[in-house]
């Protein structure tokens, strides 16, 4: 049952067929309190208070609620209807405090039970949460599901309240809970949910969290938008390193996110610095198909670039002979097969490439481990290679974005076009 609606549907259960009953006293027939028998001074009160109650007058019902109460040798089944038009009206005037007096009279006096019971709590939690008691909405919310309710609504308000608390570990748990039981179920986990992990991962700093909330969603929501958050997260990293720009770029080519005109002038020449010349001339090249490059103002620059890059591109070929046989020559350590392995593979010969990445990190004494395995990764995913290249990614364990840009290769691995 919705939280708002609980009041109304009390107000219709207890309106009630007043009539005679066989003692002279009124029948109140309704769902809430079916064939209650009501003397005839109650009843003329809980009809007043009824058409309080039904033309939203909450507050003057509550206060109209005193008459009754003055009525003395009143029956248990009174005092509930009471306590019910009670629950009602604190409910209409957003008092949670009456209503759980009321709630706990009609509990402790035995009216109370089953799927009412639940009812009542899940509009008591409803209420707090409204006014942003969020100690008081959690308690219920926590009571209702402790006995047993299963609401979503409630969930939610459990959820809202400890992250408003910012006992930010229990929504870590509970989300990372909802969303395996979602996933085990065949189902997918809602984008909100899966946002509110991350949201509650950042503010806890819990890394772990974060990555799980990631990879999900850009597992389950693939967009152009999602991949620029999450790419962008990334890069706004404590502790993230200079030296994975690169990767990061080439994150955003494969993704769709390039950012205009400076991404794609900053990846070629970035490339051509590192020993990719290939690889820049393909990201000027995307620009130019986009649209980006080659236009306005600035086209002869852009142009001029692409030809010095055709020339180092010529040039790096003609030399890599020469320097991978010194590469092997290097006895000490594989550091200098790293790149020019993943050169090889970026200008088609994929084998080769990853042959020269493989006896680089044989050789050992790498600066890195982590360039090691990102390298062999991408080499592999250049080669089409999906699992290979995922074998690689996941062995990159750094916490300085290296494992962050591994995650997502991976992610990307499973549904690129091969």
């Amino acid at each position: 049952m919705k939280l708002n609606t609980l009041a109304a549907c009390l107000v219709a259960a207890l309106g009630l067929t007043l009539g005679a009953g066989g003692d002279g006293s009124l029948s109140l027939i309704g769902t809430a309190a079916a064939q209650a028998k009501v003397s005839p001074e109650l009843g003329k009160h809980l009809t007043a208070v009824q058409g309080l109650l039904k033309g939203g007058k909450y507050k003057e019902a509550l206060t109209k609620l005193r008459d009754a109460e003055g009525v003395a040798n009143r029956s248990a089944d009174e005092n509930a209807l009471i306590e019910r038009m009670r629950f009602a009206g604190a409910q209409g005037a957003a008092d949670p405090e009456t209503m759980v007096r009321a709630y706990e009279a009609l509990k402790n006096a035995g009216k109370l039970g089953g799927a009412e019971n639940l009812q009542y709590m899940e509009a008591i939690a409803g209420t707090y949460s409204r006014n942003n008691a969020n100690a008081q909405a959690l308690n219920w919310a926590q009571r209702y599901l402790k006995e047993g309710g299963t609401s979503a609504a409630v969930k939610a308000i459990q959820t809202r309240s400890q992250f408003l608390s910012g006992d930010m570990g229990a929504v870590i748990k509970d989300t990372l809970a909802e969303i395996a039981a979602v996933e085990k179920a065949g189902q997918v986990p809602s984008r909100d949910k899966l946002n509110l992990l991350l949201a509650a991962a950042e503010k806890a700093k819990d890394s772990n969290a974060e990555s799980v909330g990631v990879d999900k969603l850009l597992a389950y929501y693939p967009s152009k938008d999602v991949w620029a958050a999450a790419l962008g997260r990334v890069a706004q990293k404590k502790g993230f390193s200079d030296r994975l720009v690169l990767d990061l770029f080439r994150l955003r080519l494969a993704t769709g996110n390039m950012r205009g005109e400076p991404d794609y002038l900053e990846f070629a020449t970035m490339a051509a610095q590192a020993g990719f010349p290939d690889e820049g001339m393909k990201a000027l090249e995307a620009g130019f198909a986009a649209g980006v490059l080659g236009q306005g103002k600035e086209a002869a620059r852009h142009q001029r670039m692409k030809e010095f890059l055709a020339k180092r591109v010529a040039e790096v070929k003609g030399a890599s002979a020469a320097a991978i046989d010194a590469a092997k020559a290097v006895k000490s350590d594989g550091n200098a097969l790293l790149p020019l392995g993943l050169a090889q593979a970026q200008r088609g010969d994929v084998k080769g490439g990853v042959a020269l990445i493989e006896e680089g990190i044989a050789k050992g004494n790498l600066k890195r481990d982590d360039d090691g395995k990102l390298a062999l990764g991408l080499a592999h995913f250049l080669g089409g290679d999906m699992a290979k290249a995922q074998a690689a990614w996941r062995g990159v364990k750094g916490t300085d974005g290296a494992g962050d840009i591994a995650r997502m290769w991976i992610v990307h691995s499973r549904t690129a076009k091969k």
